[in-house]
């Protein structure tokens, strides 16, 4: 892959910015009317973004696998993964490789994870003004639509089935790094995870090794999406939700 280098200086604003650590977390928040960030980078938003890249028209995610084979008489590729596992019957789990190579260009694609897709649906029903896919392989084109936009954000972490984790942490702080200062935020899980971020950023898989989805992801023979899903800026687009779809946004 060739790696796209981005010219983008970034200054960082006086964004509101608060971060959801875990879904079971999110009722406490008000996420009405501003940019939400779904955050599942081992892997849901890091295979949606790579997958929009690589020529898919539309991810549309769904809670359930039912929902998923149900698209599939429209002529949607199906994706299933369950604990990290890609489930039997659908054309593709939850590997950004599988969106590589043609695999999915001019597609469309039903998917549900286990943690990922139904945060997507959680934004939506908080009425969310955009929900946005969140990974570190286009973290500086996320940045720039989230200052020029000027809306509050929300950066809302998928963790582990209602558990925190600790990549969805650390994209968090380094996005609100990026976006805010540290002067303007006013939420404590905010500065915590700028905090954690600052802490890893210097070689953030090693820092990783110790996490559990780390090591539960390699135990099922993973570690090469992991590899991949903590590059940074290997894209220049932004993904979205627009009529109950994950596209490649148009940005000014």
């Amino acid at each position: 892959m060739i790696k796209i280098e981005l010219k983008i200086i970034i200054i960082a604003s006086m964004l509101k910015v608060e971060v959801v650590l875990s879904p079971a977390l999110l009722h406490l928040f008000d996420a009405k009317n501003k940019n939400v960030v779904v955050i599942d980078i081992l892997r849901a938003t890091s295979t949606i973004c790579t997958a929009i890249h690589h020529g898919a028209l539309a991810i549309k995610p769904v809670n359930n696998t039912d929902e998923a084979l149900i698209l599939k008489g429209s002529g949607y590729l199906t994706a299933a993964e369950r604990d990290g596992h890609k489930l039997d019957g659908f054309d593709m789990g939850n590997s950004p490789f599988e969106c590589m190579n043609g695999a999915v260009l001019n597609k469309k694609i039903a998917l549900t994870t286990t943690n990922g897709t139904k945060c997507i649906t959680a934004a939506t029903i908080a009425g969310a003004a955009n929900v946005l896919a969140g990974s570190f392989l286009n973290i500086s084109a996320i940045a720039q639509f989230l200052i020029a936009d000027k809306r509050d954000v929300v950066l809302f972490c998928a963790g582990w089935k209602d558990s925190v984790n600790l990549e969805d942490s650390l994209f968090a702080g380094a996005l609100a790094q990026k976006i805010s200062t540290k002067e303007a935020i006013e939420c404590d899980s905010t500065l915590m995870v700028i905090d954690l971020y600052n802490r890893a950023k210097a070689n953030i898989g090693q820092y990783l090794e110790q996490s559990s989805h780390y090591k539960r992801l390699s135990r099922l023979h993973h570690r090469e999406d992991m590899e991949y899903c903590l590059k940074s800026d290997e894209m220049d687009i932004v993904v979205g939700l627009k009529s109950g779809e994950m596209v490649k946004l148009q940005v000014n």
